[in-house]
């Protein structure tokens, strides 16, 4: 009966999220459902709202997390997500706590890792990752191990994640390599058995399809502004209901 219901609130979802549905009325946040695909299906997450009707989620990671960038806090990506969750699935009890600390990087946020999701007990970890590491210049040996530490200590903790990967902005798109940062996050989210949520990839696709920077950054040609925050966030919300599905 549980599982039934779950499947009649996620029918809900997507026909109001998907292409012909409220999302495809928006005027400008969107993405294809192939760049929302996570490629996992959240097992944990979705054995959380079957079993308890709640979903406790930890956003782990920089200023993109702690809202940098937003004239308000409850435009940061972390407040969205979780009031978006909120509409997709009626019933279910939506925690999200903020743990995004402005200029970390992937060994910063490895190492706070357990003192951040453990006392929450969550169920996912949403880890946004790789600007900073790629601004800084670190190996990409190094970077990867640093996720698979990080991933490896939120999975003994019993939370499964979700890797959200570099912003597609003008200081990111300067750097000679950033593609390689964020090919590095989706080789580590395979072998992790991991989500991805493409941001990098997102954001690309509405700056090729016309949309100018400076509707989605902020002057600094780094942070997200209003709209980024709150676009990254209802997309992610779509993403997470998406792999909900059985």
């Amino acid at each position: 009966m549980r599982r039934a219901g779950l499947l009649a609130v996620l029918a809900v979802a997507l026909t109001a999220s998907w292409p012909g549905g409220a999302m495809a009325q928006s005027t400008e946040c969107r993405a294809t459902p192939e760049l929302l695909d996570l490629g996992h299906k959240l097992s944990i997450a979705r054995a959380a709202v079957v079993e308890r009707k709640e979903l406790r989620i930890v956003a782990m990671g920089s200023s993109s997390t702690q809202g940098y960038g937003a004239s308000n806090p409850r435009f940061a990506y972390p407040v969205v997500l979780k009031n978006r969750l909120e509409k997709l699935l009626p019933g279910v009890d939506i925690h999200v706590f903020n743990r995004g600390i402005g200029g970390q990087d992937a060994a910063e946020e490895t190492a706070r890792m357990k003192g951040d999701v453990e006392p929450e007990h969550a169920h996912l970890v949403i880890w946004q990752v790789g600007t900073n590491s790629a601004i800084r210049r670190t190996p990409l040996d190094s970077f990867k191990n640093r996720l698979r530490a990080g991933i490896d200590i939120g999975k003994k903790l019993g939370a499964g994640f979700v890797l959200m990967n570099l912003q597609y902005v003008p200081a990111v798109v300067a750097l000679p390599d950033e593609e390689e940062y964020a090919r590095a996050m989706a080789e580590v989210a395979k072998e992790k058995d991991t989500g991805l949520f493409r941001r990098f990839e997102i954001m690309r696709h509405w700056y090729d399809d016309g949309m100018p920077y400076a509707h989605f950054v902020t002057s600094d040609g780094l942070h997200l502004n209003d709209f980024g925050q709150k676009c990254i966030g209802r997309l992610l919300a779509e993403a997470i209901v998406n792999a909900l599905k059985p």
